[in-house]
């Protein structure tokens, strides 16, 4: 009796044990190969999701395996972490110093035609790009504050925004309503950076120190819209200004000149 009950406890301990050391398994190889494919949707988590995937997967395979685990194991085992965590960050920064290479939104742009092409998909406040009407510079700084920090459109009219960043820190420009400005800040805040432009419905482009870049925008609908850098503590710095969109004619912030088709080059350095 008592062997049988020997019997029966035995294999329900290896149960368990395969389903734990899958789990694990599972769980870190998953964050492991996530945290790469996602890297230029989401360097900033992927630097962290990586190392972390490596560092679950290990045990779980030392645990796992018949034979012994030996000191050299170990010992690659942590040059190997080291290494990956080193390219993580390096490959997350290198990213936040390209942005043009982001995937998604990325702080790149939204709302507007890829390079090359004429037309984009509307967003919720039917801004899409089409013809350029005309060009408006718009100037960033580590002063938090756009320059200028008021723009007039008429309804219909699409504008070329040539976005200079000119400071030491990276900075972005994120058009939309109250209502998206307000979803994307919140967003941020929750450490979901990289997301937040593709589902705020605005139009976006983000900067590296000393870089500037283009944003083509139609504005289909008389309305007030905001344009702020949403990087933390950037807009509560004071970094933001007013788009209005009016339904009748306006007198241009800045005519600069005019394009003849709406091509984007947000991540072009210039």
């Amino acid at each position: 009796m008592l062997h049988r009950l020997e019997d029966d406890t035995g294999p329900r301990e290896g149960l368990w044990k395969t389903l734990l050391l899958g789990a694990l398994l599972s769980v870190g190889l998953g964050f492991f190969t996530g945290g790469l494919q996602h890297f230029p949707d989401s360097p900033a988590r992927s630097a962290w999701v990586v190392p972390l995937g490596f560092a679950i997967s290990v045990p779980a395979m030392a645990l796992s395996t018949s034979g012994a685990w030996r000191p050299a194991s170990t010992l690659y085992s942590l040059v190997a972490g080291v290494l990956i965590s080193l390219g993580s960050y390096g490959t997350w920064q290198w990213l936040e110093r390209n942005p043009q290479y982001l995937g998604g939104h990325a702080h790149g742009a939204q709302g507007h035609a890829p390079e090359g092409e004429h037309g984009a998909a509307a967003s919720s406040n039917g801004m899409t790009a089409l013809k350029v009407d005309r060009s408006i510079d718009i100037r960033m700084g580590d002063d938090m504050r756009f320059s200028p920090n008021q723009i007039e459109v008429k309804a219909g009219e699409t504008l070329k925004l040539r976005v200079y960043n000119d400071g030491k820190l990276p900075h972005e420009l994120v058009l939309g309503t109250d209502e998206e400005i307000k979803q994307h800040a919140d967003e941020m805040k929750k450490g979901v950076a990289h997301d937040a432009h593709s589902r705020g419905g605005g139009a976006a482009i983000a900067l590296a120190p000393r870089q500037s870049g283009e944003l083509v925008v139609r504005f289909a609908q008389a309305s007030t819209l905001q344009m702020a850098c949403l990087i933390p503590g950037h807009y509560e710095g004071g970094m933001r200004g007013k788009v209005q969109v009016n339904a009748g004619a306006t007198t241009p912030s800045n005519p600069g000149k005019s394009a003849s088709a709406a091509h984007d080059h947000s991540g072009h350095k210039h």
